[in-house]
């Protein structure tokens, strides 16, 4: 049986860690610079390819007003086009750019070699807890 008071000792000190390595994760960035939740929204069209506004705001977890505000403001960078859905008029669909391509892919890149030098200075011990503790995440988050 848990106990309640180290459950949520645990629950804050989690949420603080993952906030924090967030925020860090977030200030490695390449030049060019998009709200999180445009890079959220290129980044699930590379991972899970064209699709509607109405289902990238539910893979992202937002409102459909707000995605039409991202893919707005996406397609005046030309990261992302808008063409007719082929079966229903009153749709789009959504599809990453060559341009957005490579917008994530050196986004990444900027990160991941961050979060690599740092993975790094650990022991081989604590990187396979932290192998275990991200599907641990993925797995709370739904992702999993």
């Amino acid at each position: 049986m848990s106990d309640p008071a180290h459950d949520r000792s645990l629950a804050s000190h989690l949420r603080l860690s993952v906030v924090r390595l967030n925020r860090r994760l977030r200030a490695q960035r390449t030049s060019e610079d998009l709200s999180l939740t445009q890079i959220s929204a290129l980044s699930t069209l590379h991972k899970c390819g064209a699709m509607t506004p109405g289902q990238l705001a539910a893979k992202e977890g937002v409102q459909p007003p707000s995605m039409t505000r991202v893919i707005a403001a996406l397609e005046m960078v030309a990261y992302v086009v808008r063409s007719p859905h082929p079966t229903d008029g009153r749709q789009a669909i959504v599809t990453i750019t060559d341009k957005g391509l490579a917008y994530v892919h050196a986004t990444i890149s900027v990160r991941e070699a961050w979060l690599d030098g740092k993975l790094a200075e650990l022991s081989g011990e604590e990187r396979e807890v932290l192998s275990r503790a991200a599907e641990i995440i993925d797995r709370m988050a739904g992702q999993g």
